[in-house]
């Protein structure tokens, strides 16, 4: 169908069937599914009438490609012009084969990883009968407190960006029209959601227009450059103004100067929430105010429906605002090929055969041993063959492993950290026992768990959060391990036998109580459908440990938000002149936090060789080569992310201590020695100014190489203009 035919279409239908286009609605709205005509309590009260259905524009939450192919034919039955609807849902990181969350994902420092990630949960979704995913999820996170880091990749823009188009081409692909087994994705939240106050969900953002463009908004922008076909709208206030309402945000800034012409959508219920905001009025305003800041699809409220008629009757909408907003609607779906195929994917013999087979878990298991991070281990690690290990902890039988947004994903279908360790140790060597659970602890537990321990060589603690304590509306104040799991390490060290915990959560954490008191700590966040498989392998020794964390873990909840790109201060504690107390410090705790954005052992050693550079000074059409050698002293095969920051030493505003400009993986075999060379260009050294010009400054800056953003060795060079 060609542009000028969907202009066409456009022209063919009424104020009303434009205005409907914008709506997205929920399944029970929807014949032929289980759940239709189950229309209670909030999704009542939106007046939703039979017209208004059978002219939707598109579904959330719907999958399974019988209901799809139903909901999808009773649906072309019902619209006059034969228009489908665009069915939408969350595939964050895996469809029916979980993957880890993406902060995990993240802290596997390997996009290619993310990019296979996607693509599997494209291939299973699509199959499924779906068309767009809301993902990825690029918001920059510092506070460990909000319970949505765990859908980011961590704390840098850097980082965040390079995962950002690893996602979208995964789900994606290459040809979205033409391969059925990718989505549309639709990146989110547009914009800085991942900065609201105090780290609670839906809060206010407040924060200068350099700050966001410098730090928030390149993992959006690195989406769009790589043909992302939707935006979703943030919760959040930007500027004052919350992002659904916000015509500066999305049409000054997405549309004209990013140039941004696919599908704007809001989060749920976000056009309606613009009343208690405190923008709106009534849901006539909100209306009024979201179409005007340019959203084209409205998720579950009926603001749009009920409203925009007369506004646009009235002369106070021009209804060319609802043609655009249609006309970008019909050629997403033109786009996705559903005018000629409204089913487009959905099969259900080929969903039986992909869903969860045998090549999608290896790939979830793989994905989930890179994404675990090694934080400590006192030569306890790998476990020998001959030692009887004693599995102990809330998680040590749990399914709970998948984390939020694992959506079609079953706990039922979980790897468990006790089927995984029972496939790797010697029959009879395994004693499980439960401890406590995730908040609560009986005298009962706890006295199988010391059985189980006196009889051990060596204790496995199964640790963290449940999947309800992250996530969406998942804010936690104090983010140490809930209390009866800190007593239960406490009465297993009075056995003063070894102890490893294996941590399944989806925030940085405060590890007092756990970092120094076991011998070894792997985090392994929410790991996914292949989790207890992937940990027992690591525990093990068959998979060398290589993750590295993208979000720095906080000495105390009191240092939020802590992260490595700081601005130093006038006043910095380390400066070699600085005064005992009149620096900027805490007197009762560290300013560093417990471990450092980029951090993560092995179970072997590399040394890291003097870096060279090919010349102290550069002009901006020349380059500069820095080098280091690696070796893998050890005696275990291993990855390690080699990593390398600058810091610009004066610049036109305060620059940060440390800027990530690249990494790269590296594999050595043991006595192995690689020179790893990055190129480093004047664009790299480009940032914002005051007036918001993006470009760089003459002068001196270090260039830092390392294992982490803490051990680095510095060299400078200079730029000159």
């Amino acid at each position: 169908m060609a542009d000028q035919q969907l202009i066409s279409l456009v022209d063919q239908m009424t104020l009303e069937e434009k205005i409907a286009q914008l709506l997205q609605l929920a399944v029970p709205f929807f014949e032929g599914t289980q759940e239709s005509g189950q229309i209670t309590g909030p999704m009542e009260s939106l007046g939703i009438t039979d017209a208004i259905v059978s002219n939707a524009g598109s579904v959330l939450g719907l999958a399974g490609a019988e209901e799809v192919i139903a909901v999808q034919e009773a649906h072309m039955r019902k619209n006059r012009l034969g228009i489908p609807l665009l069915i939408m849902a969350d595939i964050v990181h895996g469809f029916k084969t979980i993957f880890p969350v993406p902060l995990a994902m993240g802290s596997s420092w390997d996009p290619s990883l993310a990019e296979r990630s996607a693509e599997i949960a494209a291939r299973e979704a699509a199959v499924s009968g779906l068309h767009v995913t809301f993902a990825p999820m690029v918001d920059l996170v510092r506070d460990p407190r909000w319970g949505r880091v765990m859908e980011s990749t961590g704390e840098d823009p850097y980082l965040n960006s390079e995962f950002a188009r690893a996602f979208v081409r995964g789900f994606q692909g290459d040809d979205l029209s033409g391969d059925l087994n990718r989505l549309a994705a639709c990146v989110k939240h547009f914009a800085a959601y991942g900065a609201g106050e105090g780290g609670r969900d839906y809060n206010t953002v407040d924060m200068s227009e350099r700050q966001l463009r410098e730090y928030y908004l390149p993992g959006y922008k690195a989406a769009l450059d790589e043909g992302v076909e939707m935006v979703m709208t943030a919760f959040n206030t930007v500027d004052g103004i919350p992002a659904t309402g916000n015509k500066r945000l999305m049409r000054d800034l997405l549309r004209s100067e990013w140039g941004f012409d696919g599908v704007l959508i809001s989060d749920w219920g976000a056009v309606k929430e613009m009343i208690p905001h405190g923008i709106a009025e009534d849901e006539e305003e909100a209306a009024l105010k979201a179409m005007e800041a340019g959203v084209d699809i409205e998720m579950m409220t009926s603001s749009y429906v009920h409203h925009l008629p007369a506004l646009v009757r009235e002369g106070r909408v021009d209804e060319s605002l609802i043609d655009e907003a249609v006309l970008r609607i019909l050629t997403l779906k033109k786009r996705l090929g559903l005018f000629e195929r409204p089913t487009r994917g959905a099969d259900p013999q080929a969903e039986r055969e992909i869903l969860f087979c045998d090549e999608h878990r290896q790939a979830a298991r793989e994905a989930a041993a890179k994404s675990c991070v090694l934080l400590k281990n006192e030569a306890l690690l790998p476990l020998q063959a001959e030692q009887r290990v004693a599995l102990i902890g809330p998680f040590a039988a749990s399914g709970d492993i998948l984390g939020p947004w694992s959506w079609t994903g079953s706990k039922e279908d979980a790897v468990t950290m006790e089927q995984g360790l029972r496939s790797k140790l010697p029959s009879g060597q395994l004693t499980v026992a439960e401890g406590c659970g995730v908040s609560t602890m009986t005298g009962r537990q706890l006295e199988e768990a010391m059985k189980a321990a006196m009889e051990a060589d060596v204790i496995v603690l199964a640790l963290g959060e449940d999947s309800e304590m992250s996530g969406e509306a998942g804010s936690r104040a104090l983010i140490t391990l809930p209390q009866p799991q800190l007593q239960l390490i406490q009465h297993l060290k009075t056995l003063q036998k070894p102890m490893v915990a294996v941590l399944f959560n989806g925030r940085p954490l405060d590890l007092h109580g756990v970092l120094d008191e076991a011998d070894a700590v792997l985090e392994a966040w929410f790991p996914g459908t292949e989790g207890g498989a992937a940990v027992a392998a690591l525990l093990t020794g068959e998979v060398n440990p290589s993750g590295r964390l993208s979000m720095s873990f906080p000495y105390s909840v009191g240092q939020v938000p802590v992260y490595y790109n700081h601005f130093n201060t006038g006043r910095p504690k380390d400066a070699p002149d600085a005064q005992e107390r009149y620096v900027s410090q805490y007197l009762d705790i560290p300013n560093e936090p417990l471990l450092p954005f980029g951090f993560g052992l092995s179970y072997t050693d590399f040394k890291y060789g003097d870096m060279t550079l090919s010349t102290d000074e550069i002009s901006p059409d020349e380059s500069l080569e820095v080098t280091v050698s690696v070796t893998n002293t050890g005696d275990m095969a291993g990855e390690e992310v080699v990593q390398l920051y600058i810091r610009d030493r004066s610049g036109e505003v305060v620059r940060p201590v440390k800027e990530l400009k690249a990494f790269r993986k590296v594999q050595l075999q043991p006595g192995e020695q690689q020179d790893v060379t990055f190129t480093l260009t004047e664009q790299q050294l480009r940032y914002h100014h005051s007036d918001l010009s993006f470009t760089s400054d003459a002068g001196e800056f270090d260039i830092m190489v390392g294992k982490n953003s803490r051990d680095t060795e510095t060299r400078r060079f200079r730029l000159r203009k």
